[in-house]
C-alpha cells in the first residue's frame, strides 16, 4: 500500500493577499554556547513573509536551522549563517531574517580586597537581522550597581556638622575626643542613603566586529560606574564598598552621563540606548534617566 502524500496546508495561496514584516516562533528552548560556557537561552525566531500570496511559511525548517548553535562559539558570523539558512529554506518567500537570544551569562567576580570570589548573573540579549543582504548585530545586558544620592549626602554632612557644633562648642578640643566622637553614633548622627541600581544597555554593533564583545562591555560599565553590587566579601571588602560608595556619589543622571560618555567612545559601538535606574530607597517610585547615541549624529551630552 503507498503512502499517503501528507498534505502542505502553508503552501496554499492565502486568501487575502498581504505580505507581513514578520512571522516566526517565540520562546524557542535551545543550548548555546559563549565564551566556551554552555548556556540555557531561549530565542525568538522568524521570517518576513514577502509573498502576499504564499499562506504562511515553514516554521519547522527555522527551528531545525536553530540546531546551529548548539555545536560553536556565538559569533556574528554563526548568527549571519544561521539567518542564511532561514532564507535559503524560504526562497522565494522572505527578504528578511532575524533571531532574538535572552540568555544569562554567569561570571565569576573578585572581591574587592580579600581573595573571595564569587558568581554574578547578567540577563543578557543577542539580536541579530539580515534585510536584504545587510547584516545587524545588536547586545543587551543589564548591570547591577549601588548609588548613593548626592544631595542625601550633604544633608547627613550638615546634620553631623550641627551635632559637632553642639558637642564641642564649650569645650577645649582634643584630637582623641574627637577621634572617639567620630567612631560613635552620637556622632555620626545621620548617614546617605543609597539603593541598589541598573544599568540597561542596548548596544548596536559594527559591522565588521568578529566576536561578541559582551563580557568587555560589561567590564567597561561596571568600572565606568565605579559600585558594582558585590558577591563573596568579609568586613574588609564592605568597608572598600562604603569607601566607593562614599567616593562616588550620583544621581541617575550622573550615572547615565558617564555611560553615554565612555560607551560612545568604544570603538566596535555604531550606536546604542542605555536606561538607568536607582531604585529609591527614601521614595516609594524609582529616578531613572535615558541616554542614545547614534555615531554621525550630533547628541545633545
Amino acid at each position: 500500500m503507498n503512502a499517503l502524500t501528507l498534505p502542505d496546508i502553508a503552501s496554499q495561496a492565502s486568501r487575502q493577499a498581504l505580505p507581513l514584516d514578520w512571522v516566526g516562533m517565540c520562546g524557542i528552548a535551545l543550548p548555546i554556547v559563549f565564551n566556551g560556557q554552555r548556556m540555557s537561552a531561549t530565542a525568538d525566531a522568524g521570517v518576513s513573509l514577502d509573498d502576499g500570496e504564499a499562506r504562511g511559511i515553514h516554521m519547522s525548517r527555522l527551528y531545525l536551522a536553530l540546531e546551529m548553535f548548539e555545536g560553536e562559539d556565538l559569533t556574528p558570523a554563526l548568527l549571519h549563517r544561521v539567518l542564511q539558512r532561514f532564507l535559503d529554506s524560504h526562497h522565494g518567500l522572505s527578504a528578511n531574517a532575524s533571531v532574538r537570544i535572552h540568555s544569562h551569562l554567569l561570571l565569576k567576580r573578585p572581591a574587592l580586597v580579600s581573595p573571595l570570589a564569587g558568581w554574578k548573573s547578567y540577563p543578557v540579549g543577542i539580536f541579530a537581522r539580515l534585510e536584504r543582504g545587510v547584516f545587524h548585530v545588536e547586545l543587551t545586558f543589564d548591570v547591577s550597581y549601588s548609588s548613593t544620592c548626592p544631595c542625601s549626602a550633604a544633608l547627613a554632612r550638615q546634620l553631623i556638622q550641627a551635632q559637632f557644633i553642639s558637642d564641642f562648642a564649650n569645650r577645649p578640643l582634643e584630637h582623641a575626643d574627637v577621634l572617639t566622637w567620630l567612631g560613635t553614633n552620637q556622632g555620626i548622627v545621620a548617614t546617605p542613603h543609597s539603593q541598589r541600581s541598573s544599568a540597561q544597555l542596548d548596544v548596536q554593533l559594527d559591522a565588521h566586529v568578529e566576536e561578541l564583545p559582551l563580557i568587555q562591555l560589561i567590564d567597561h560599565v561596571e568600572a565606568t560606574l565605579g559600585t558594582a553590587v558585590q558577591t563573596a566579601v568579609k568586613r574588609a571588602d564592605e568597608q572598600a564598598f562604603t569607601l566607593a560608595n562614599g567616593q562616588n556619589l550620583m544621581f541617575c543622571e550622573d550615572a547615565a552621563r558617564r555611560l553615554h560618555l565612555a560607551l560612545s567612545q568604544v570603538p566596535d559601538i555604531k550606536g546604542f540606548d542605555l536606561k538607568v535606574i536607582h531604585a529609591e530607597s527614601l521614595h516609594a517610585h524609582d529616578a531613572v534617566a535615558r541616554s542614545r547615541w547614534q555615531r554621525g549624529i550630533k547628541s545633545a551630552v
